[in-house]
């Protein structure tokens, strides 16, 4: 048996149990791609993440749900860099991550006595969906009427493809119960993309956007708490989609994992110009305690 150190990190929020939980394991270089992916799947977590050696950046990191590796994760990427820092791994502000998704850039920052990490998404590209919304509505426990009419659906990615469904009312939220198992025969061009419904009615008058993210059933999950890579995706859709005059640059927040009790906050900040975004992120995060876990 291997024993293997993974530090727990929830991401979005600076309290324990809140947010979204990451595994951190800092030695990843020690594991073979198929320990990594059983190391993912003991922790349980929607993503785990392992620190490796990288020749064309700072760090690599490489991200696994307990079902498959992921190209990135922000709720993970932002655990990471929290247990760098935390443990005396990171010294410095501005580092690049080589992923999958690319090399991007990440900065780390004090603010309001807390520790806030920003991380450059990569470019935003959307694809049209052509499925049936009645099933679509329905795969999440809703009917076609909960849609908004004046937004479409359509799928996103700033690094990780997911299909943005735009609701009309906040409290249709606590009705949605996922049928995972349907997705891929309703996502046609993209099956194994993840649902986020998002809504413009928000719990706090703070934010901008309100979301939940249920997972593609190839993840080996079922709901994501707080999603960094889909809440960069609404920031390009919101200029898009919903208001093109926004002044540039802008940040905007989305709040998501309510539903969950685990409310947590993206910070999505949209520069560059119409049909050229450039995306990036910034959450906190809160170091919760270790896990050793053992893998044959």
């Amino acid at each position: 048996m291997k024993k293997v150190p993974v530090k727990h990190i929830d991401a979005f929020s600076s309290i324990p149990g809140k947010g979204n939980p990451a595994g951190v394991v800092l030695n990843g270089e020690d594991f073979s791609e198929e320990e990594m992916l059983a190391i993912a799947k003991a922790v349980g977590f929607n993503e785990t993440s392992f620190v490796v050696s990288s020749e064309m950046a700072d760090i690599r990191i490489r991200y696994f749900t307990p079902g498959h590796e992921m190209n990135l994760c922000g709720h993970a990427t932002m655990g990471t860099v929290f247990a760098l820092r935390m443990n005396g791994l990171l010294k410095q502000s501005n580092i690049t991550i080589e992923t999958k998704a690319g090399v991007l850039p990440v900065k780390v920052h004090e603010e309001n006595n807390e520790l806030l990490i920003t991380m450059q998404q990569a470019k935003p590209q959307f694809q049209t969906f052509s499925g049936s919304k009645s099933e679509l509505a329905a795969s999440i426990g809703l009917t076609e009427e909960d849609l908004h009419p004046d937004y479409p659906i359509v799928y996103g990615s700033t690094g990780i493809w997911t299909l943005i469904i735009p609701i009309k009312e906040l409290a249709s939220f606590y009705k949605m119960v996922p049928a995972t198992e349907e997705f891929p025969t309703i996502l046609k061009e993209i099956p194994r993309a993840s649902l986020h419904p998002i809504c413009l009615e928000v719990r706090d008058e703070r934010n901008d956007m309100h979301a939940r993210h249920f997972s593609s059933p190839f993840s080996g999950t079922i709901e994501d708490a707080v999603t960094g890579t889909a809440a960069g995706v609404m920031g390009a859709y919101y200029q898009t989609f919903i208001d093109e005059d926004v002044r540039l640059p802008a940040t905007l927040i989305v709040e998501q994992g309510y539903e969950m009790n685990k409310d947590g906050r993206v910070y999505v900040h949209v520069e560059g110009e119409k049909g050229d975004l450039d995306i990036s992120i910034s959450g906190t995060a809160v170091y919760v305690k270790d896990i050793e876990i053992e893998i044959v």
